[in-house]
């Protein structure tokens, strides 16, 4: 089999409120890889907010497709590494790991397609589901309506639930942890995310002043490219540090864990890059007892989580666009099964690409 065409398009696409108080929209950069055996994979990364999508498809345009055309889609780590290695001019964070990253997905789904089996099969299966925690809560919110959204992921059946702090009164912020934590009890379980709004010594202090609510964790406390101060958070508070969102490939996150930075990471498939490298890091975390908590993409992290044996939490955003996919993974219980179709098993809507496709 070999790939013919990677044809790539850009969608925009709404959120809904209120997480669209937040960020407007995000955007896809799609790559649909086809290959002479008639299969085509679909490869995506996302932008939260849109900022560089114009520039990660330039960088897939250029210097990517023309490495996979011709180049047999089965050998995915192959591809992968000829990719990484390809520019040296460019360190691999960034653009060019969001762009590996859709190419490698695609690649994932080619190799489901064509053995008529789900991605989370091939990837080694531990279960056939994981848990999910709810998120959203930012700034802007009130606490009554942190409240609710809580209650609605409650009603699921999710027991975890995270919201943003880093208000500019670090005082406000405590009070906004103490007053949902009283209105949801001891049954949920609370994650704050920081969002690197603040610095060592405010994280430190705010963390210190928060252990009493006994918060499952504290997310992203500084600059992302701060690790040693990320690590001095984690070993100057008692709840656990999680971090990672901002990481790229097995490389940042083994920095991240030899500088004991977290206790969760959190890597984002369509960032770290792809399937392949999204595994590599659990294993590398798993080696050292840390637990993997992907950031966003549910419909594709799941896969990886039900295949590795230190997977913790699915993150599901509230007010995620309910038209995008054609069949999205239900939260159940409070779990979401992986997609049991052939490939990772998403394909954007009809109605979808019509809509939001913007180039």
């Amino acid at each position: 089999m070999k790939i013919t065409r990677v044809t790539t398009s850009t969608m925009v696409v709404p959120n809904d409120p209120p997480v669209s108080t937040y960020y407007g929209a995000n955007t896809y950069v799609v790559a649909r890889i086809e290959t002479d055996a008639g299969i085509t994979g679909l490869g995506y990364t996302m932008l939260v907010g849109g900022m560089g999508s114009r520039a990660v498809r330039a960088y897939m345009e250029e210097s990517l497709v023309p490495l996979v055309v011709g180049a047999d889609p089965l050998h995915i780590g192959g591809i992968w590494q000829r990719m990484y290695e390809n520019d040296r001019g460019i360190r691999k964070k960034g653009i060019p790991v969001y762009a590996m990253s859709a190419i490698d997905i695609g690649l994932w789904d080619i190799l489901g397609k064509s053995v008529g089996r789900p991605v989370w099969h091939l990837l080694g299966a531990q279960t056939d589901r994981a848990p999910v925690y709810g998120s959203g809560g930012f700034l802007p919110y009130t606490v009554d309506q942190i409240v609710a959204e809580a209650e609605m992921f409650r009603a699921l059946g999710c027991r975890h639930y995270k919201f943003k702090i880093g208000r500019p009164n670090v005082i406000e912020n405590v009070e906004r942890v103490r007053l949902v934590r009283e209105a949801l009890g001891d049954d949920m379980d609370i994650l704050v995310d920081a969002n690197q709004r603040w610095d060592l010594a405010t994280n430190i202090r705010v963390g210190r002043m928060l252990e009493e609510y006994g918060l499952f964790w504290y997310e992203e406390p500084v600059l992302a490219d701060n690790i040693d101060q990320c690590a001095e958070v984690a070993m100057s508070i008692s709840i656990p540090v999680a971090t990672g969102e901002n990481e790229y490939t097995r490389y940042g996150f083994r920095d991240l864990i030899a500088t004991k930075a977290a206790q969760y990471l959190n890597p984002d498939i369509h960032r770290c890059g792809g399937f392949s490298e999204m595994m590599k890091i659990s294993h590398l975390a798993a080696a050292y007892d840390i637990k993997v908590a992907p950031h966003l993409v549910p419909e594709l992290s799941v896969s990886v989580l039900v295949a590795i044996p230190n997977g913790s939490l699915v993150e599901v955003l509230a007010g995620s666009p309910e038209d995008l996919w054609e069949d999205m993974p239900k939260i159940v219980d409070g779990h979401m099964a992986p997609p049991d179709r052939p490939g990772h098993g998403m394909e954007f809507s009809a109605g979808a690409v019509k809509r939001y496709t913007v180039d």
